[in-house]
């Protein structure tokens, strides 16, 4: 049986992160990575932006070199994934049959793309954007002349795919079967902003839009039949409707958990000796009061990872990060910073038709969140006043020719 003293179950942004972090903070013992995919870890956002636009090759957004691991002494089992665990003997079990003893597992394993339950779901041509395999079939499909692109999901993933397959020349149809796109991250003013851009670059957008199957030629996708029986023809479907966390072998073992596996402000799963970062974790976040939440981003994945490591190497520092997100689509830049998760009022901060803009979301006359369209500014000031809980009236909010700085 193999060991190390610590595994990492994930080679994404988290289990990057982890084991860049336990090196950083003077942990000298073994280290092994399992990564799911054939690949050294790599940077995930640019998958459904400048990966998919062919604007960046797939070396350039490697988090690493390959001599970087070698020099840090971190071994890559790629290809293989853990599928139990026996937490009492401290080993882990892999899709190869092998196994591993651990002293301290980090899970870093983030999540599987929640698939479409219809009929049709299966068939060629439908696609998620999550791995670089994903990616590179769908850029297949594309060089063989594929046009016409249906995106089933009006979140960040949906949005940004629709953005660069209109780039590419594709006729594209976006699906959200909610009132608007952004419904669960952002207020409606961001939310018709980004319908208007997007319609004002082709895409056809239809919001409240309920499907009901995947119709195909028995082998590939041909159209994506509503519920009032209307087709809408596709020779490609991307479906961007959320992830489920990848946590089985953690529940099974006996962690505590449900949406994703809980952990405590160190990131320690209830198991002994495990920890668990990054999409699949849920943790009391200040940031919504304290409420218990996953968090998909990269920022949550390297913060957490850090927390992890410094908690293995014997520093128990809680994890309180200001969570920050960014969405790159045609020429705008959104930069998000808190979480408007609940939030009561949102304030409007200067013009959307100059496409420069911050929405600044308040809850009980407290900041908590700005959404910042191609302002830098706006964000990197507004970070001070989320951290702080400030208190400032709406109409000095809402005055764009004053600094944020000015008024913390």
């Amino acid at each position: 049986m193999d060991r190390a003293d610590v595994v990492i179950v994930g080679a994404g942004h988290g289990g990057a992160q982890a084991a860049i972090a336990l090196r950083q903070n003077g942990f000298e013992g073994s280290i092994v990575v399992i990564g799911r995919e054939p690949e050294l870890p790599y940077e995930r956002p640019p998958l459904s932006k400048e990966y998919l636009a062919r604007d960046k090759t797939f070396d350039r957004i490697l988090i690493r070199p390959a001599q970087f691991w070698q020099d840090k002494q971190v071994t890559m089992r790629l290809g293989t994934e853990v599928t139990a665990i026996d937490p009492a003997a401290k080993v882990a079990t892999l899709s190869d049959g092998k196994t591993i003893e651990y002293g301290s597992m980090i899970w870093a394993a983030g999540g599987d793309p929640r698939r479409l339950s219809c009929v049709g779901a299966d068939l060629a041509g439908v696609h998620a954007v999550r791995t670089r395999e994903d990616v590179d079939r769908l850029m297949g499909e594309l060089d063989a002349g594929a046009k016409r692109a249906v995106v089933i999901g009006g979140g960040y993933i949906g949005l940004e795919a629709a953005a660069v397959l209109t780039k590419l020349g594709c006729s594209v149809v976006l699906l959200e079967a909610l009132p608007r796109v952004l419904a669960r991250v952002a207020g409606e003013a961001l939310s018709e902003f980004y319908q208007a851009d997007h319609r004002a670059h082709g895409v056809d957008l239809r919001t409240g839009a309920a499907m009901d199957c995947i119709e195909g030629d028995g082998t590939k996708v041909t159209g994506v039949k509503m519920q009032d029986g209307s087709i809408v023809p596709a020779e490609i479907v991307i479906v961007g409707i959320g992830i489920v966390p990848c946590v089985g072998p953690l529940l099974t073992a006996g962690a505590a958990g449900g949406n994703g596996v809980d952990v405590d402000e160190y990131c320690r799963t209830s198991l002994p000796d495990v920890y668990a970062i990054g999409d699949c974790a849920a943790h009391a976040n200040d940031f919504v009061d304290g409420a218990v939440m996953r968090l998909e981003s990269v920022q949550n994945a390297n913060d957490m990872a850090t927390t992890a490591a410094k908690a293995i190497c014997g520093t128990l520092v809680p994890y309180k990060a200001t969570p920050w997100f960014w969405s790159n689509q045609y020429d705008l830049k959104l930069q998000t910073v808190g979480l408007s998760t609940g939030h009561d009022q949102a304030v409007l901060r200067g013009d959307p038709a100059t496409r420069s803009f911050s929405v600044v979301y308040l809850k009980g006359g407290k900041v908590v969140a700005l959404d910042c369209v191609n302002m830098v500014k706006d964000y990197v000031q507004g970070k001070k006043l989320v951290e702080a809980r400030a208190q400032i009236a709406p109409e000095k909010l809402a005055d764009a020719s004053v600094p944020l700085k000015e008024l913390a």
